[in-house]
């Protein structure tokens, strides 16, 4: 049996036709940046997160970086963030000249730690915290990181909150939705999210009406009106097709998730029935909406071995992320060695993600489960 980490095929023959529609009217309005697509997009997209505001724009790591230049937040500047998600995460503050504060994560969900946070600032020197402009929580695999004592530590130390919610659009904390509980939400449409386009490009989402502004003039290059320009932005507009396609895919994405939080579950029960609970740790659902983005698992030992056997036997895989950012050669300059976030590091070395795409069967997820079984047996 063959069975890919991710088969977007099956997907696109459910919503082929609708796609062929919209993108032939695109191309005979000839309309390709912006407009009424990417309007309508960002409407629906605020309606979704629970958000005031939504703002279209090229990419999820451009979000990030957009989210920063709206904050103005520059040279010097530090963010705390998380050294265990994807490298756009800090990549997006360095390319400010800015600095990546790192601290360690939660080892149920892998989402950033309050507890850390406030031992960072604890320890953080007087000059240091004069520096501090923003917290960055990453809602990593689907589910959102512990909100409410992250934004009251926020709000005691005068911190904009940017959620990197690339991986999390509809998940939950305690009924709020990723992306409007902080300052700044920033979403990604790569084709392998749970809300994917047929390219690059992202959303942001905001309750402030100054942030929405900012942002959508920084998008322009800081042009307001055209070719006026206050500010020093960039090229970060949405393509319409783009935006066409992810309003079509919208209307799916509720059911998509039902599939997965389904699928999460039979991997839970079969799992469990195959007596792995010892050696294979399924993902936790701490919080209220779990998307499963990715369902990554926690294996005691030799989860590269566990992978290769795996790939022989047809089933794919994927390590998110095999080197936590603090270990990343272009941040040594940071100083941080290993050892210095343990829980992180861990979760480098022990985690694995399994098939967990809505069309999956439960004789494929079974078949997922016997080759865990024969591998530890």
């Amino acid at each position: 049996m063959q069975i890919p980490l991710l088969d977007l095929k099956a997907q696109y023959q459910k919503i082929k036709e609708e796609c062929l529609k919209v993108t032939a009217e695109i191309y005979e309005s000839q309309y390709f940046i912006l407009g009424p697509h990417v309007e309508t997009l960002e409407v629906e997209i605020a309606k979704y997160c629970g958000s005031e505001y939504a703002v279209g724009v090229s990419s999820g790591t451009d979000a990030l970086l957009l989210a920063l230049m709206a904050a103005e937040i520059g040279p010097g500047d530090r963010v705390i963030t998380s050294p265990y998600t994807f490298f756009a995460t800090a990549g997006s503050i360095c390319r400010l000249g800015a600095v990546p504060v790192f601290v360690d994560i939660d080892p149920d969900t892998y989402n950033i730690s309050p507890d850390a946070i406030r031992s960072c600032l604890s320890a953080m020197s007087q000059e240091d915290k004069k520096t501090l402009k923003a917290i960055m929580p990453v809602h990593l695999y689907g589910q959102c990181a512990d909100m409410d004592p992250v934004l009251d530590i926020a709000r005691d130390h005068h911190l904009l909150v940017i959620e990197d919610a690339a991986q999390a659009i509809g998940s939950e904390y305690k009924g709020k939705r990723a992306g409007a509980m902080g300052g700044i939400g920033c979403f990604s449409f790569f084709p392998s999210k749970n809300l994917g386009g047929f390219g690059d490009g992202g959303v942001m989402t905001t309750n402030s009406k100054k942030l929405y502004d900012d942002i959508k003039i920084l998008r322009v290059h800081g042009g307001h009106p055209k070719y006026y320009h206050q500010k020093i932005g960039g090229n970060f507009r949405l393509d319409a097709l783009q935006a066409a396609i992810v309003s079509i895919k919208l209307r799916y994405l509720d059911g998509w998730t039902a599939g997965r939080q389904k699928n999460a579950a039979a991997y839970r029960r079969l799992i469990a029935s195959a007596g792995l609970d010892g050696v294979v740790r399924c993902p936790v659902e701490k919080e209220t909406r779990h998307i499963y983005n990715q369902f990554v698992i926690d294996v005691a030992e030799n989860r590269d071995g566990l992978r290769q056997f795996l790939t022989d036997n047809g089933v794919g895989s994927e390590v998110y992320y095999p080197v936590p950012l603090h270990l990343q050669k272009c941040f040594a300059y940071l100083g941080y060695g290993r050892g210095d976030f343990p829980v992180s590091e861990h979760a480098a070395d022990h985690t694995l993600a399994l098939p967990i795409y809505p069309e999956l069967s439960e004789d494929q997820i079974a078949y997922v489960v016997e080759q865990l079984k024969k591998f530890y047996r």
